[in-house]
């Protein structure tokens, strides 16, 4: 089965969906392209391995991506544009980009001329002198420049081809971006985003091959996302070391996924690990059965929406400039996680303590406070449709982690319970613990014991349970 490699690509999509939702949470008109290079080398080698056509081949990627990419609760683009779609915009900008001079023709090829373009370097800070060709093209010595890229390629036996002015071939790998983005954003646009191992050469050739077209062309924000690493070394196929989403979420849920790579700020390396998406879960179980009880309770009272207790007032009012102030400062989801945290106290306490049941305005508080963090959650895309059904769903996945049926966690919850009624206490404990190990929590109250998802033992110990 194909699935999207848990890697840059789903770090990406996952910062640039929070990036729209949070834009429309403040009202601006957001236009989300995310275009397929479905025409490419390694595309056309894994083609040609298979005995498959690339674009069927690309298509049967793609639709697997967006698949994904739903699992993760990632909003669609406005527009999903693809490179074999869009040959005659392709062409289109070549032949600008050679009626201004930049760019050079050599027995079916064109090339474009970095020494036409002073400005080459600017978003890496590179010299001209230090750059290198394109890592994905072998270096031809027919170029003027070693520098110099392909913005059009000739026809070779075993390839898929189009006609051109310069004859049969197909588009070269960085031009393909900048004229699918000109025809569904224009030549100047607010935000580009992409891995940080983009900025160069492809994101600097973007610039050039955009400016050479156009010369107003110009965006006004990069984003640029760090690597997903596995101890600390880099994910990828080549090092085979990489895990595909649906063996992720195999096991735990994707919005536990979700909440694991918004823990790291977009632009830092993340490190993969069963320790984190184990804590991940662990939080989100919280927060979810945080906000069900919460819910529960207002439901069964009538609630006046005008009248908020000044301490309640003063914790939304905090959370919310935080919220703005991280979300404005180059989205910084992990202090929004962290912020969390003291609204749901304050929830909890309401909902369970002595002290808080006493609370006046009890109800206007929860309300208000369950208010407020589901908007931070919906523009997180966070939010289920249902709490309870998460919480099965996360109770499942961890009954799968530790190998154990429902059935069999109830038999020695009972197992237990007579264990402390024959006052076995040593039994008791080891039964506790034994479930404890592979992320079992058992809870005693005045009504029985019950279970939730938790860290396993073995794993608490390797590091801070998240904020």
């Amino acid at each position: 089965m194909i699935s999207a490699t848990l890697g840059m690509l789903e770090f990406m999509s996952l910062s640039m969906c929070c990036t729209g939702r949070y834009l429309k949470n403040l009202e601006y008109k957001v236009c989300y392209v995310r275009n397929f290079t479905d025409v490419d080398d390694k595309i056309i080698a894994r083609a040609n391995e298979l005995g498959e056509d690339p674009i069927s081949l690309s298509k049967r990627y793609c639709e697997e991506f967006l698949v994904d990419m739903m699992h993760l609760h990632c909003l669609p683009p406005s527009v999903e544009p693809r490179v074999s779609d869009h040959m005659p915009q392709i062409i289109d900008m070549i032949k600008k980009i050679l009626d201004n001079g930049c760019a050079y023709q050599i027995d079916g090829d064109v090339y474009f001329s970095v020494d036409k373009f002073p400005e080459y370097g600017q978003l890496s800070g590179r010299k001209l002198e230090d750059n290198r060709a394109g890592e994905r093209v072998a270096v031809d010595s027919r170029k003027k420049n070693p520098a110099d890229f392909a913005l059009w390629k000739s026809a070779k036996e075993g390839e898929p081809f189009w006609e051109s002015p310069w004859g049969p071939g197909r588009p070269g790998w960085h031009i393909e971006c900048s004229a699918m983005s000109a025809t569904y954003l224009g030549y100047s646009f607010d935000i580009h985003g992409g891995g940080m191992d983009l900025v160069f050469p492809h994101h600097e050739n973007e610039i050039a091959q955009s400016c050479a077209a156009c010369r107003q062309s110009n965006i006004s924000y990069w984003i640029h996302n760090g690597f997903v690493t596995v101890d600390s070394e880099k994910m990828s196929k080549s090092l085979g070391n990489f895990f595909t989403i649906r063996q992720v979420i195999e096991f735990y849920h994707p919005l536990a996924l979700r909440l694991f790579l918004l823990g790291t700020h977009y632009r830092s390396p993340i490190n993969y690990s069963d320790v984190q998406l184990e804590s991940a879960s662990e939080r989100m179980y919280y927060i979810y059965q945080t906000l069900y009880d919460c819910e529960n309770v207002i439901s069964q009272h009538a609630v006046r929406q005008d009248n908020i207790p000044s301490d309640t007032l003063d914790c939304i009012v905090k959370f919310k400039n935080e919220f703005v102030a991280s979300m404005s400062d180059d989205l910084h989801t992990p202090v929004i996680l962290a912020a969390l945290s003291d609204p749901l106290k304050i929830i909890n306490d309401l909902l369970h303590t002595r002290k808080g049941r006493k609370q006046q305005l009890r109800m206007e508080s929860l309300a208000a406070l369950e208010k407020v963090i589901r908007n931070a959650l919906t523009v997180l895309g966070l939010l289920p449709g249902s709490y309870l059904e998460v919480l099965q769903q996360l109770r499942e996945k961890a009954l799968k982690r530790a190998k154990l049926t429902e059935e069999e966690v109830l038999q020695k919850i009972g197992e237990r319970t007579a264990a402390r009624n024959a006052k076995q206490y040593e039994k008791s404990d080891t039964i506790r613990k034994a479930l404890a190990t592979v992320g079992i929590a058992l809870m005693d109250s005045p009504d029985g014991t019950t279970w939730r998802p938790t860290i396993p033992l073995a794993m608490q110990g390797q590091m801070a349970p998240m904020t």
